[in-house]
């Protein structure tokens, strides 16, 4: 089970921007710190498992954040109108488009996705796979 994800960031600021346009909508709450921000979901009673908290941090090492190569985080939507949205909306907070919404031929029929560049050069991938929404094949 994953625990926390951490991306890192040189302009906490900016990047504030961008995740709260995506992540309030998905029903995180922010706290900011002097060590940057903590996205977390509502705890749910027991025994659901714990949901991952995602952190937007400077680099403990002091030197320049970077992306990683082949590093992608995923948030999952509540439905296609819903990745549509916080695609625009994160667009909008300064993300760069990596990839517009839509379903793609490698991924089974249901599966519908958007991705962005956050500010930092960070790959986000926003999805849905609703079974009750169309899916790539009709």
């Amino acid at each position: 089970m994953i625990g926390y994800v951490t991306v890192g960031a040189d302009d906490i600021a900016r990047a504030k921007r961008f995740y709260d346009a995506i992540l309030l909508a998905l029903g995180y709450g922010v706290e900011e710190g002097p060590e940057g921000l903590s996205y977390s979901l509502p705890a749910q009673p027991a025994p659901a498992p714990a949901r991952p908290d995602f952190y937007v941090k400077p680099p403990f090492d002091g030197r320049p954040a970077s992306a990683g190569n082949g590093t992608m985080i995923a948030f999952q939507a509540r439905s296609q109108e819903q990745v549509r949205a916080l695609h625009a909306a994160g667009r909008a907070a300064g993300g760069a488009d990596e990839g517009a919404p839509g379903f793609r031929a490698a991924y089974g029929p249901r599966f519908y996705v958007a991705y962005l560049r956050d500010p930092q050069g960070n790959k986000i991938a926003l999805f849905s796979k609703d079974p009750a929404e169309p899916g790539r094949d009709g």
